[in-house]
């Protein structure tokens, strides 16, 4: 289903799409199930659209965990952009902002390791800092989210405090990107209250029915210290970043 949507939005009979999708499939590797993933659901259609036509794409991945099987799938891979942010250290245990690429993608991985208790003002940061810049540099055919919403505020597992209304702020700002070429896949998430009411205000965004009102807040401490440290990883091969 997945690889459907995405086809049919690289190929413009579709402008965007929400999956929903179970078992998720970040932690998946090229080779070894994992972490309640059975296959790379978003890697899958990644490679999908690229057949498709979509050379370049974007994989925001804004689950609490770390997506160590996209990752590994396109460390070397320089026409895939992987951008996460995820609470650290926490399982996997990978996605500290060193991990960078491969010899022939250096910065395009990028990773935001956050501390327990990041809201919607650093998320939206890590957003506006430091994939914007990139991406508009790195111009994607297609963007593709692994929409886990564990990051919730409430979630039974996570330590995060997004809500709804962030969320569909992350959406909006991805929505600015390849035209609108944007598909979200569900990942995580363990609180079925907060699963639903985040998903439903970002499948709002994508019907057009989502104003433009970003949630209040200020960057945390943490927060700052966070992006500083993915923004020293990444400005040699970003020079965007180079102030921020």
């Amino acid at each position: 289903g997945l690889c459907e949507l995405t086809v049919r939005v690289a190929r413009g009979e579709l402008r965007n799409g929400l999956a929903l999708l179970r078992p998720p499939g970040h932690h998946a590797e090229r080779d070894l199930p994992m972490g309640f993933c059975l296959f790379n659901n978003v890697a899958v259609a990644a490679r999908a659209a690229q057949a498709a036509g979509a050379r370049r794409i974007l994989i925001a991945d804004w689950d609490v965990h770390h997506g160590n099987g996209t990752q590994h799938s396109f460390w070397n891979d320089p026409e895939i952009l992987y951008f996460s942010t995820h609470q650290f250290p926490f399982y996997p245990g990978t996605g500290a902002a060193d991990e960078i690429g491969g010899s022939h993608a250096r910065g395009l991985t990028i990773n935001v390791p956050f501390s327990p208790g990041m809201g919607d003002a650093d998320y939206l940061a890590a957003f506006d800092r430091v994939l914007l810049p990139v991406a508009e540099r790195f111009q994607p055919d297609l963007v593709l989210v692994s929409a886990g919403f564990d990051a919730s505020d409430g979630d039974l597992l996570g330590e995060m405090r997004v809500t709804p209304e962030g969320f569909a702020a992350m959406t909006r700002r991805l929505q600015s990107l390849a035209g609108g070429r944007l598909i979200l896949a569900l990942e995580g998430g363990y609180n079925l209250d907060a699963i639903s009411r985040s998903a439903g205000g970002c499948l709002r965004v994508l019907l057009g029915e989502n104003g433009s009102h970003d949630p209040g807040g200020t960057v945390s401490s943490s927060g700052e210290r966070s992006l500083a440290e993915a923004i020293r990883a990444q400005a040699p091969f970003w020079p965007s970043l180079a102030g921020r």
